[in-house]
């Protein structure tokens, strides 16, 4: 498995207010500690937006990154995200960065409240997911949207919509899908060809369900640990391990716990311990 870590699963978030950011040294330092090689980018300003020193300052700490979020907003009429994508995956290729992960953002700050898309955002939505397909070429680079919470795919149906009506490839968030409503194990069952990158986390159900009843927000529920390390949860990994595996899925595997800290955490605790957890977890499975 080729194992990648996330700066999200230390806190570190675009959302404005998420949290105590911990600074970057600390959350390479313990990346590297943790025995990682890989990361995912993180928000912006996390790492120097220069490819080549980004890639400089990863190799100070034995790392390489391998994948990146790009947030935009795909069903707007009225916006042309292509110049985005473009830069973004120009920027990619000069700093041999993999993967690009569109998330369709709202538009709005943050995952509590989103809009329904109507017929002519999901023709724009479709439309744009495929442009994006088709410009990754040009830069030979791979891209995966991200079922999100709180964006324009978050639900059972949306992601099945967009299997059926556009040719990308899909983020498996396992946290992200269940929270929505997908069960991930039938999305590896049904489709593994179209899983394109894989983020692992696990969830509490209760937390889970107190989101969908309406009685918390995303935001507080993440506060009140939504997201588990692995095996601790509701999310069955070594199934959805095992079903990647045996469809022919050669990508990589992001921890990436989304996680709130109000403080600090003293040096070893918190999340440095919590994906330490999730890689005992994962080498159990093998």
């Amino acid at each position: 498995m080729k194992i990648a870590g996330a700066p999200m699963s230390w806190g570190v978030c675009e959302v404005p207010g998420w949290g105590y950011q911990l600074d970057r040294t600390r959350v390479l330092a313990e990346m590297r500690d943790l025995g990682l090689t890989a990361t995912e980018l993180g928000p912006p300003g996390f790492l120097p937006p220069s490819p080549a020193r980004r890639t400089a300052l990863l190799g100070e700490y034995g790392l390489r990154g391998v994948a990146g979020l790009v947030p935009l907003v795909l069903h707007d009429p009225d916006l042309d995200p292509m110049p985005e994508i473009r830069a973004s995956l120009r920027g990619f290729q000069d700093g041999d960065v993999e993967v690009a992960v569109f998330a369709a953002v709202t538009g709005g700050e943050g995952y509590d409240i989103r809009p329904e898309l109507d017929g002519t955002g999901w023709k724009t939505l479709t439309a744009n997911l495929d442009q994006i397909v088709a410009t990754a070429k040009e830069f030979d680079r791979e891209v995966a949207l991200y079922p999100h919470f709180g964006t324009m795919i978050q639900t059972r149906d949306e992601v099945k919509r967009v299997l059926d009506e556009s040719r990308v490839q899909l983020c498996l968030d396992t946290g992200h899908l269940l929270v929505g409503g997908t069960d991930p194990v039938s999305v590896v069952g049904a489709a593994p060809e179209r899983v394109g990158h894989v983020h692992l986390k696990d969830v509490d159900g209760d937390l889970a369900d107190e989101v969908a009843a309406g009685n918390l927000t995303y935001t507080e529920a993440v506060r009140a640990g939504l997201f588990r390390p692995l095996g601790e949860g509701e999310v069955d990994v070594g199934a959805i391990v095992t079903g990647l595996t045996l469809g022919g899925y050669d990508g990589w595997y992001v921890l990436e716990q989304d996680t709130i800290l109000t403080e600090p955490p003293p040096p070893g605790e918190g999340p440095k311990q919590a994906v330490h957890t999730s890689l005992e977890h994962l080498a159990s499975l093998t």
